[in-house]
């Protein structure tokens, strides 16, 4: 039960990083584009890998070139699907946005039966539903004027999730037809890909962000940078946690599943405390319908992730 202890770090860092993404988002890139954030973990991510390649050296020449090509891409993959998470992170607080994350699962288990060939039950389609309506009820219990934004939140981290998804079954594909691989070595590219990925959208596609990013730390006089930092150390844990669950668990599509069926509990509790320290960090609505409707959507979720498990 190795990958449920990952799961376990995975959740906290994961969570951890949202709340620092809320904070930098509302205090020091609002009005400018969060996607700016970027440029910082281009930088950081590809810092990292290169130390990473430095200490393991020899272990690399152990792996065969396309094997490092198809890793790379997947951190390339990822890096690309972040521009949606943050696009729906300015419009919506984190506890909307995690608990659209239950769409990963039912993603993980298509791609997982098609790619990896790992077994599909028609009854999941009953446990998928459920899982389903745990979103559909934070739209429906919104207030008119506010459903369309939600809507469009919802879509986003569709997307995000999508993107995401495919690169973490790439990486699990590469790493599953090639035994030998070194997990850190295997780490090393796919944070390659994600840094190099970030750094080519904003200095070649999109240099408006490097630009917006540069005015920000103008004006904060360096301040982001601290919780930048801190949020790229988490990002690293969060990322590496989780892979290494989607390969040591009996399927992905449950270690998805053990991970996001938690994580909107875990980020719902750590936004009341974090609102109650500080409503910048948390910044999470307490009123009685919110917090009712939202445990609602939970347990909708947690059942049937937990009759999705049943079934794998």
């Amino acid at each position: 039960m190795f990958w449920l202890v990952l799961i376990a770090i995975y959740l906290v860092t994961d969570s951890a990083a949202m709340f620092i993404d809320n904070f930098v988002t509302d205090v020091h890139f609002k009005g400018r584009g969060s996607v700016a954030q970027k440029v910082f973990t281009g930088w950081s991510y590809t810092l990292f890998a290169v130390i990473m390649m430095a200490v393991l050296g020899a272990k690399i020449g152990e792996v065969s070139p396309w094997a490092l090509f198809f890793l790379t891409l997947s951190g390339i993959i990822v890096s690309i699907s972040s521009i949606a998470y943050y696009r729906a992170l300015e419009i919506e607080d984190s506890t909307d946005i995690a608990i659209f994350f239950q769409l990963a699962p039912i993603l993980y288990l298509v791609f997982g039966w098609f790619v990896l060939g790992e077994k599909f039950s028609p009854t999941q389609l009953i446990a998928f539903a459920t899982i389903l309506a745990g979103p559909l009820l934070i739209v429906a219990g919104s207030r008119k004027n506010s459903r369309k934004t939600k809507l469009r939140a919802v879509v986003l981290v569709a997307i995000y999730v999508l993107i995401y998804t495919i690169g973490n079954i790439l990486f699990v594909k590469v790493n599953g037809g090639d035994a030998e691989i070194d997990f850190r070595v295997a780490m090393a590219f796919v944070f390659l890909g994600k840094g190099l990925g970030n750094l080519v959208l904003c200095y070649i596609i999109k240099p408006k962000w490097r630009k917006r990013f540069r005015r920000v730390v103008k004006e904060s006089r360096g301040r982001v940078y601290f919780p930048l930092f801190v949020n790229s150390i988490l990002c690293l844990v969060k990322d590496s946690t989780y892979r290494l669950a989607l390969l040591t668990a009996p399927a992905v599509a449950i270690a998805a599943a053990a991970g996001d069926s938690l994580e909107p509990i875990v980020i719902f509790m750590m936004g009341i405390v974090l609102t109650l320290i500080n409503p910048k960090l948390g910044r999470e609505k307490l009123d009685r319908k919110t917090v009712v409707a939202r445990l609602i959507a939970t347990a909708c979720v947690v059942i049937g992730i937990f009759v999705l498990q049943i079934e794998l």
